[in-house]
């Protein structure tokens, strides 16, 4: 592989000749480890041109490096970086770069000022022996040959416009007919494709619904909910209520006046796994229409009801154009893809679609394309039963397991889902307590971050059991309840 010539730059206020100079830049290359070894080096006419110097200072600086054996001659080849460049000479350190600017005033706005989205995860969460955290694919039950016949698929000739074009503010008309004709008709929801706006993940049709409906206004949230989503909505300058949740979702009738936009997961609450009912379900699309508000459904984790078919989407009862619903194939295929839907009404989905092509144009034509067919060719919904079942067998044991152990669960999906929330004991927090469980490999969710205010209980947490395998459960549940037995003593 040949080192791009846009590479190599001549300090302007190093020292020494200009052939010094060179053997320098092409050594420190090397000794840093940008230059590889049997990488091809330019010409010494192309270099010489591209640094505007001498073909022959170019030369003595090669012929230099090759006596030192940083580089190798093959022939009428060229210069390649030899595999036994030497140890580094005592070229001096560059200069610290000082940074002048002031951070603290430069920056219009802060971002990173709230817990990662990732709410700690260790990014080697994979080595752990009991990883029960949320949202992480098990790759044993994902259709990894299918996937691949797929995205060749996506990658042939009669695909080439899809995977090259930029398609402007455009979607992946296979993929939105898919969402159209077959994944909103299950949640009862019919729409037109200009209602339809493909998204980088439910994440990202957050972030648009926040921007377009929540600058500078009063919204409700759950409280416990989705932590990233009260930073959205904090950028957004949007003026928060939490709204606590009970044992049925979101309550109606708590929404406090004045209230302009409602976020809400209806069918899979965000931890809690509550399911709002028919009634409330009603009764939220009333107290909206009272308020003159707009309803933001995020419908994660539909497709994981293995226990019983799910509650029709708040959607399907929407009979204003008041509801805005979210989807992902994110948390069903795995959490990389970054691929998920928004469905609202014409006039909001146009808005959109104008916020996203001026940020990222539009979600990469491949992945669409890819997934279209995974989804058309019936694999995804051939790998939402094989899932499905799995995700069955392991809650099954997790439930037998904390059942066992005398410990407590707070809520847990009505159809399914992938885990548990859980209640310690009062007075203990599980903040440390996810810290002592770590050093015995195992991994749990400490539930904080889920809720707002400054004055939080600390004694949920959630048990993800998506990732683990059954065999396992069982005696991370035991850890768990050991770690846990100590401090209920002495709260």
């Amino acid at each position: 592989m040949a080192i791009p010539i846009e590479t190599f730059h001549l300090a302007p206020n190093a020292q020494g000749t200009l052939q010094a100079r060179i053997q320098q830049m092409v050594a420190e290359g090397i000794l840093a480890g940008r230059f590889r070894r049997g990488e091809k080096l330019p010409s010494t006419r192309r270099l010489a041109q591209h640094l505007g110097v001498s073909r022959i200072t170019v030369t003595l600086a090669y012929t230099e490096l090759l006596a030192n054996d940083y580089l190798t001659s093959r022939g009428r080849s060229g210069y390649f970086v030899s595999d036994n460049a030497p140890e580094p000479p005592g070229f001096a350190a560059p200069a610290a770069r000082m940074d002048r600017v002031d951070w603290d005033t430069a920056l219009a706005q802060r971002f990173a000022d709230g817990p990662p989205i990732g709410m700690g995860k260790p990014s080697d969460w994979t080595r752990y022996k009991y990883p029960f955290i949320y949202g992480q694919a098990d790759p044993t039950l994902f259709d990894h040959a299918n996937w691949r016949l797929c995205a060749m698929q996506a990658l042939g000739a009669r695909n080439f416009d899809a995977l090259t074009q930029d398609q402007f503010d455009a979607d992946d008309p296979e993929l939105v007919s898919f969402i159209t004709r077959h994944t909103l008709p299950r949640r009862g929801i019919l729409a037109h494709p200009d209602e339809i706006l493909i998204t980088m993940g439910a994440q990202n049709a957050l972030w648009l619904a926040a921007q377009l409906l929540a600058v500078d206004r009063t919204t409700a949230v759950e409280d416990p909910c989705y932590p990233a989503l009260r930073q959205l909505l904090r950028h957004s300058r949007s003026r928060v209520h939490a709204v606590p949740v009970d044992e049925h979702g979101l309550p109606a009738d708590h929404l406090p006046e004045g209230t302009q936009v409602i976020f809400t997961t209806p069918s899979h609450q965000c931890p809690t796994s509550a399911t709002l009912p028919p009634a409330r379900r009603r009764a939220l699309l009333d107290r909206a229409d009272a308020l003159n508000a707009v309803i933001v459904e995020d419908d994660y984790e539909f497709d994981m009801s293995y226990l019983g078919p799910p509650s029709p989407a708040l959607k399907s009862l929407d009979e204003d154009g008041r509801v805005i619903y979210i989807g992902s194939f994110s948390k069903s295929l795995f959490p990389g893809l970054r691929l998920g839907y928004m469905v609202g009404s014409a006039p909001f989905i146009r808005e959109a679609r104008a916020l996203r092509a001026s940020v990222l144009r539009h979600p990469p034509g491949h992945i669409q394309r890819t997934t279209a067919h995974f989804l058309s060719l019936g694999h995804y919904d051939a790998l939402i039963r094989r899932i499905g079942k799995a995700l069955w067998a392991r809650r099954k044991v997790m439930e037998e397991a904390v059942a066992r152990h005398g410990l407590e669960i707070a809520g847990k999906g009505a159809h399914g889902g992938s885990s548990l929330w859980m209640r310690a004991p009062d007075g203990v927090h599980t903040g440390t307590l996810a810290d002592d469980l770590r050093a015995q490999s195992v991994l749990i969710e400490p539930g904080a971050a889920f809720f707002a205010g400054p004055d939080v209980p600390r004694h949920f947490y959630r048990l993800g059991y998506s990732s683990i395998p059954s065999e396992r459960i069982g005696d991370g549940v035991a850890r768990i309840a050991a770690a846990l037995a100590p401090r209920a003593m002495g709260s």
